[in-house]
């Protein structure tokens, strides 16, 4: 009988004995797999036989060696091997032929050339000089071959040609598996199809599906297209690509890249997904966005996710957002081809001399015109324009001049307080070297304006009301203004301005929803809560009060007076 402290030693003693037999177990497992795996790729021990020959002799000086001339056949499982002439090493099951020499493997393999060195313990063939294999409908050229039965895969390393039925594939080095129909290609790659020639350094190509899979710096060209990338495949019977890594697609001036293209060669469509850039070279404009689409044939394009138009033909390049932009063409290819681009909701502008915000815009090659609509804002340095509808002419990407159309409204910061303002049912601004040069407000006009003296010091706020008024700015200070029918209005002194003159019925002042900078064209602002397009009512026409001017205001007016009879 053992006692308690004996009986504990020997169950852990068992407990230890029987741990390391399942570990002897699972290592004598895992070394039982590998010996498995090894053994099941360790080539056959089968013999190569020689079936046939004219004439068969021995070498008195190589026992070894049976030479075999004429009509010379080997077996070697299922594969046939033919020659002229050969040097038969029955020991090691190899030999070595010569002239005419042809390897058939079923019916689908052929193997052609004029050397071949076969071992059958390794089952590999080193075919050498004018070497052909012939798999199906594919054919391989090369002077150095290497074909090895048991992964059944042959490669070359000295320069080598695989052609099917749509390509021819070039390299300095390249390996092909009949079984796979996956082939490899390195250094020096060039796939030639009658639509289009890929030059790589490495690429991969299946003869069966046509897909060449791109796996390092390649280029695709052809008449109009020209495709860069390092990452992708291209469906060389289908004409269309997936890249990947900000591949880059070029065609006729349009370069489109992002960090993932698709591209049907066949129909002109490509799209790129995330930070896609549009790149017109030709007119020197650029689209972003997060998506883009173009259609070469149609000379459509459209971007969306943060989108982004850039014309940089001037040194001080435009940029505009707005949820979707469009460009489109239209009678392509004709005498009176002309394009539209399109802004869609949210839309924004900056440039150093002229900003904007609208509910969408749309500018035409045409007329060269960019019209805004719905709740257009338009700004040049202290200055507001606003109607229902603006349109801008432009003149070599610059400022012509704006027609504002229903609802005009003008207005001049002064300083935090004091406005110039005027209004009227429309309104044409003509703009010189980047400002408004002379402004035209057409019925039902109304104003509030601050003359200054010689000095720029302020005399008094003018309220008038007309049907035509031209202004006219030099240096941006009012160099003159010119009324029909004749207007003086009321001259109020700046210290006795009633407070419900200062501004217009219709006055309103959006400059919190200036876009700042480029960046800040993608940051939207909501109108605040009663800043609204006010409907422009004329009313009565107010007659001058002459108890409320003092000498100095009293004499300013008529001074202002003469000038204008005399201007007009």
């Amino acid at each position: 009988m053992l006692d308690t402290k004996n009986r504990k030693n020997y169950r852990r003693s068992g407990h230890r004995i029987l741990l390391a037999g399942i570990l002897c177990l699972f290592v004598l497992s895992l070394v039982a797999q590998q010996t498995s795996g090894s053994a099941s790729r360790r080539p056959s021990k089968s013999k190569v036989y020689l079936l046939h020959s004219d004439l068969l002799r021995k070498d008195a000086r190589h026992p070894d060696v049976q030479v075999v001339v004429g009509h010379v056949v080997f077996r070697h499982d299922s594969v046939y091997m033919y020659c002229d002439s050969a040097c038969y090493y029955d020991k090691i099951s190899s030999f070595e032929a010569f002239g005419n020499v042809r390897m058939e493997q079923g019916d689908t393999l052929f193997l052609y050339g004029d050397h071949l060195f076969y071992d059958g313990n390794t089952q590999i063939a080193q075919m050498r000089q004018n070497v052909r294999m012939e798999n199906r409908n594919t054919t391989l050229l090369t002077d150095s071959l290497n074909y090895d039965r048991l992964y059944n895969l042959g490669y070359y390393f000295d320069g080598g040609t695989l052609m099917d039925e749509q390509n021819v594939l070039t390299s300095d080095w390249g390996e092909y598996s009949p079984e796979t129909k996956q082939a490899v290609f390195n250094y020096n790659v060039k796939l030639v199809n009658p639509q289009f020639v890929l030059t790589s350094d490495t690429l991969e190509y299946n003869t069966l599906s046509k897909i060449a899979d791109i796996v390092g710096p390649s280029d695709i060209e052809s008449d109009a297209n020209h495709i860069y990338s390092e990452k992708g495949t291209y469906h060389t019977q289908e004409g269309q690509a997936w890249l990947f890594q900000r591949s880059v697609i070029t065609n006729e001036g349009k370069r489109l890249t992002g960090d993932s293209l698709y591209y049907d060669r066949t129909h002109g469509i490509g799209e790129a997904f995330g930070d896609m850039m549009l790149t017109d070279t030709v007119n020197r404009n650029l689209l972003t966005g997060e998506y883009g689409y173009y259609d070469e044939h149609r000379k459509y394009a459209f971007a969306t996710r943060r989108a982004m138009a850039v014309d940089y033909s001037q040194p001080d390049s435009l940029f505009l957002h707005g949820d979707t932009l469009l460009l489109e063409t239209f009678h392509v290819d004709t005498d009176s081809m002309y394009r539209e681009m399109r802004a869609f909701h949210k839309v924004r502008f900056y440039r150093t001399d002229v900003q904007g915000v609208s509910d969408s815009l749309v500018f035409s090659t045409k007329d060269t015109c960019l019209t805004m609509y719905y709740d257009p804002v338009l700004w040049n340095n202290n200055q507001q324009l606003l109607g229902e509808r603006i349109l801008i002419y432009m003149n070599d990407s610059t400022l012509d001049w704006a027609h504002i159309i229903n609802q005009a409204l003008s207005v001049e910061s002064l300083d935090t307080i004091q406005y110039n303002q005027v209004t009227g049912k429309e309104m044409k601004a003509y703009f010189r070297n980047r400002q408004i040069r002379k402004t035209e407000v057409i019925g039902s006009v109304r104003l509030v304006y601050y003359p200054m003296d010689a000095d720029s010091t302020l005399i008094g706020m003018n309220v008038s009301e007309t049907s035509q008024l031209d202004i006219y700015l030099k240096d941006q200070k009012l160099e003159k203004m010119v009324m029909f029918p004749k207007s003086n209005g009321t001259l109020y002194p700046l210290t006795q301005i009633p407070d419900n003159k200062r501004k217009l019925a219709n006055f309103v002042w959006f400059d919190y929803l200036r876009p700042l900078n480029k960046e800040d064209i993608f940051h939207w602002r909501d109108k605040r809560s009663g800043d609204v397009l006010r409907k422009n009512v004329r009313g009565p026409v107010e007659l001058p009060n002459q108890h409320l001017f003092d000498r100095k205001a009293d004499t300013a007016g008529k001074q202002e007076e003469t000038t204008e009879t005399k201007e007009e």
